[in-house]
């Protein structure tokens, strides 16, 4: 459950934040705010004029209040406009009557302009008056028609005047409509900005309530007591690390507590990772020797249900609480380190680029296509100029917003498939790395490490790497194969389908890949001269965001693609292999259409870079 309320966790969290920015954005401003400008009391009339004598002649109340024809709750005697008047309420109803006819007073246009200039005092100009049946946002607390009466001074100051009894409701402002909108932030009641218990104010609390909780639960869960106990306090265990063919190949000391990946990274054993044990990349499985331990949901995320069922755990994943023996799928290569030079980079495409790596001694292991390195990155620094790149990709280049300088002040790992089997580059590793900018804001997210480290690299350079890692392998066999990929995904599955054609494989294979225009699908060329000189090969290039019609091109999403043109209509998809690759989202709506066909999973083969 931890990786799925982590995830829930974070962009509850983040719609959270932003409220939380409003909430504090808005308290400012209103804080700033003069109370004064705001209520409109500058332009107000403070000096009361004086009181007229009540006329003797006046009606009595008793009369007033009989002569109504309806309840009277209240009654009250003022002067509107030097005029002599009662003020009748009953419930919601309000009415006047003059003092000294007892007929009905109406508050037209000049009573309400005459009120109206009483009260200002300011600069502006009386504009026209409006009467309003209801009371508008600016006046929402006052019920029946109001006058609206507008003056022209820098403030923009309006005035509501009771068309059912002459009183000044309201004096609006630009003061007053600024921390009117923030107050509707603040509060959240985007319609009628009175209601601070709002379901979404509501809806916030229990929020914030809930982030608590669970950040609670994320902490504890996060961390395990050993790692707060020094490593000489905790009682000692063995661990065993064995090649897949059983041999044994060390056994290292380890303390409760730890986890399999961190007890052989102090041994100087470094299993693949890119995330450094962090549960996030997946690459650090082992098999657990033994009764395995129920898997967790870090390892139901990146594990298949027949890998969990042969006993594969992730390594970050697995406490070390008593001797126990794992399984490395890498056997020996995982603390085998080899040196290379760098022989050759091209610019396949602007941010595509194919890195082939001479070693210095022959490696003496079989490298099987789908296979990947882990490149041993350096701490570096290097300036912008740094990163090569051709002068047609210039302006492609030029588009990103990069920092001035790249660095990385700890070494690190990156894996990286070959894009070439071994044997058909005399040897040498060819690697195909796609550079990554980082989210286009220097602030937030800087450009990958290793990228950023490969595209600095020329011919010349000494280059350290592990390997060969993985089990994204071709299968045994003569199966109808289909392989779907895209961005960086080309390199395995160019390896793969060289070494099949190589090899002189008869069965029908297809690939698709997917790219967002012409300019971003490498290898065109070579794909083509494969499928006219093979004719078991098919090659089918897809583009999402456009594509040359005429050039017999396919527009939209590789998966649908495949989907509508070989896959809906094939004669016997049980029967094929599929060999998937490529950035997560391609790969994940891949699979979930494999397994709407009813494709069994020991028919599908992929890797999943997790970039």
């Amino acid at each position: 459950m931890t990786p799925w309320l982590r995830r829930l966790h974070k962009w509850v969290g983040l719609v959270i934040a932003v409220q939380f920015v409003l909430w504090l954005g808005s308290g400012m401003v209103m804080s700033l705010l003069d109370h004064d400008t705001v209520q409109g009391h500058i332009h107000r009339a403070h000096t009361a004029e004086a009181t007229p004598v009540w006329p003797v002649t006046a009606v009595e109340p008793s009369r007033v209040i009989a002569g109504a024809g309806r309840g009277v709750q209240s009654m009250e005697s003022f002067h509107l406009d030097g005029r002599p008047v009662y003020r009748l309420t009953d419930k919601a109803d309000v009415w006047l009557v003059d003092a000294l006819s007892g007929t009905p007073v109406t508050v037209d246009r000049n009573v309400a302009l005459s009120v109206a200039r009483k009260d200002y005092t300011g600069p502006g100009q009386l504009g026209t008056p409006v009467l309003q049946p209801a009371a508008d946002l600016e006046a929402r607390e006052h019920a029946g028609a109001i006058w609206r009466i507008p003056f022209s001074d820098e403030d923009a100051t309006t005035l509501y005047v009771s068309a059912r009894d002459g009183r000044v409701l309201e004096r609006r402002n630009d003061a007053w409509r600024l921390f009117d909108v923030v107050w509707m932030l603040h509060i959240m009641d985007y319609s009628g900005r009175q209601n601070f218990n709002n379901p979404l104010v509501v809806t916030m609390a229990v929020g914030g309530v809930w982030m608590a909780l669970t950040g609670i639960w994320l902490l504890f869960a996060s961390f395990r007591l050993g790692e707060f106990i020094p490593s000489w306090w905790r009682p000692r265990r063995g661990l065993s690390v064995y090649a897949p063919d059983g041999s044994l190949l060390r056994s290292v000391e380890a303390h409760a507590g730890d986890n399999v990946y961190v007890a052989l990274a102090r041994n100087g054993l470094q299993l693949p990772s890119n995330c450094g044990g962090g549960q996030s990349c997946g690459l650090c499985e082992v098999r657990f020797r033994g009764s395995a331990p129920a898997p967790t949901s870090a390892d139901r995320a990146h594990l298949g249900e027949s890998k969990l069922k042969q006993g594969y755990r992730l390594a970050c994943n697995l406490p070390v609480d008593a001797n126990l023996a794992v399984e490395v799928p890498g056997g020996a290569a995982l603390w085998t380190e080899h040196v290379g030079t760098v022989e050759r980079v091209t610019a396949i495409t602007p941010f595509l680029r194919e890195i082939v790596i001479r070693p210095r001694k022959a490696m003496g292991l079989a490298i099987p296509p789908g296979a990947y390195v882990q490149v041993h990155v350096p701490g570096y620094r290097f300036g912008r100029d740094d990163l090569h790149h051709p002068e047609h990709h210039r302006d492609d280049w030029q588009a990103l917003d990069l920092p001035d300088s790249f660095a990385s002040r700890e070494p690190v790992r990156r894996s990286y498939s070959l894009a070439m089997p071994v044997e058909s580059a005399n040897g040498a590793i060819t690697l195909l790395a796609r550079f990554s900018p980082g989210r286009q804001d220097r602030k937030r997210h800087p450009p990958g490490k290793g990228s950023s480290y490969l595209y600095s690299l020329k011919a010349g350079d000494a280059i350290r790497f592990s390997g060969p890692f993985g089990d994204f392998h071709l299968k045994p066999g003569h199966a109808e194969k289909v392989f779907i990929g895209g961005g960086a995904g080309m390199a395995p599955l160019r390896a793969m389908i060289h070494q099949l054609l190589e090899q002189g494989a008869s069965e029908r294979i297809h690939f698709w890949y997917g790219a967002r225009n012409l300019r971003d699908a490498p290898y065109l060329d070579e794909m083509a001269a494969l499928a006219r000189r093979h004719t078991n090969f098919s090659w089918h290039l897809v583009l999402s965001e456009e594509a040359e019609h005429a050039a017999g091109l396919v527009k939209g999403l590789v998966h649908e693609a495949t989907h509508e043109v070989l896959l809906k209509d094939h004669p016997d998809l049980q029967a094929c292999e599929f060999y998937l690759c490529g950035p997560p989202a391609m790969l994940a709506a891949t699979r979930q259409m494999l397994a709407k066909l009813g494709i069994p999973e020991d028919r599908i083969a992929f890797d999943d870079f997790k970039i």
